[in-house]
């Protein structure tokens, strides 16, 4: 159950109600589910935090692959039901196989992949599991992703850490209409 009501135009501050008003316009309706439910009550941090996540979506040199198994390693390392359902399905479009997805999924070791895909799963579950990434797994992350696709990996699994901070903590609803099965945690 989430949290917090939805956000509306009379509680969030006075200064920031013309950006609330135009978020609303673009999206349509308040929304119900994700993190936007829960940024959407500070809409000048919903406009900077969700305008970066549009720049590394449609702006990163990083494939649509490579970004869709970033996000969902970050899911799963952090447990977020959320990012996880609205990106599983996308992951396997972008061309993740089924086996990674659901390896990945069930925490289970994960089949031969190629090495740009070994870069992003490796980095990103040494990261969130030690804190630290290792020397071999740096180097792995530049030589296949490059100084800039490196960087950019980075603030794809921060980004969407942050959002699954803000999901898990104020305990976001899942969509009624999912399609992937929950994580087991």
């Amino acid at each position: 159950m989430a949290r917090l009501p939805l956000a509306n135009r009379e509680a969030v501050p006075e200064s920031q109600r013309a950006a609330f008003d135009e978020i609303v316009k673009v999206l349509g309706s308040v929304p119900r589910y994700g993190p936007g439910s829960v940024i959407l009550h500070v809409p000048h941090a919903h406009q900077r935090l969700m305008g970066f996540n549009r720049f590394l979506r449609s702006e990163s040199t990083l494939p649509k692959k490579l970004q869709e198994l970033a996000m969902l390693v970050t899911a799963r390392e952090l447990d977020c039901q959320y990012i996880w359902n609205a990106h599983a399905a996308s992951a396997r479009a972008s061309g993740v196989g089924d086996a990674l997805v659901d390896a990945i999924r069930d925490r289970k070791d994960v089949p031969k992949l190629a090495d740009d895909e070994t870069a992003v799963v490796r980095f990103g579950q040494e990261f969130f599991r030690t804190h630290r990434v290792s020397r071999g797994t740096f180097q792995l992350a530049m030589e296949q992703l490059g100084q800039q696709g490196a960087i950019e990996l980075g603030l794809f699994l921060g980004n969407y850490a942050s959002l699954a901070l803000l999901v898990n903590a104020f305990d976001v609803d899942l969509p009624p209409d999912r399609k992937e099965p929950l994580l087991p945690v």
